[in-house]
């Protein structure tokens, strides 16, 4: 295995799954996303729409329309992950965007963050949930 693989297989592990909950339809709603197999939820604070972006993106839709945050798509349950996320709108999945660190926050889930996503579901991406294992596949590096 080369360095490059090695370090791209570590890199891996440290991404999260993400869903949405609580829309009218498929491309809106509350971000849920699953840290060691546990889903919670991620706080507004600092959200704005180049997190939803990388969200979007995560779950195989074209693009974001909107960042809402207060709870607009209803609270969520469980531990709140993140909190000040920020991310360029260029990382291939939430974990790699900057933030607070894992379950460090001030937050309660009045204050849960949403996105409203493009319709548009892309080509690579035919399910709802971002799975390390697709990128990994896509990426890999041949030896």
């Amino acid at each position: 295995m080369t360095p490059n693989c090695k370090k791209l297989i570590v890199s891996l592990f440290s991404l999260c799954k993400a869903r949405l909950r609580g829309g009218r339809a498929s491309h809106e709603g509350r971000v849920e996303i699953a840290y060691k197999n546990v889903w919670g939820t991620v706080c507004d604070d600092s959200w704005d729409i180049n997190d939803a972006r990388v969200v979007c993106r995560m779950l195989g839709f074209s693009g974001a329309i909107s960042a809402p945050g207060s709870a607009q798509f209803g609270q969520g349950s469980g531990p709140i992950w993140l909190d000040d996320v920020r991310c360029t709108g260029q990382e291939i999945n939430i974990a790699k965007c900057q933030h607070r660190g894992w379950s460090v926050h001030n937050c309660r889930h009045s204050e849960d963050a949403g996105v409203i996503c493009g319709k548009t579901i892309t080509k690579s991406k035919k399910n709802k949930i971002y799975n390390y294992k697709n990128v990994f596949v896509s990426r890999r590096v041949d030896t």
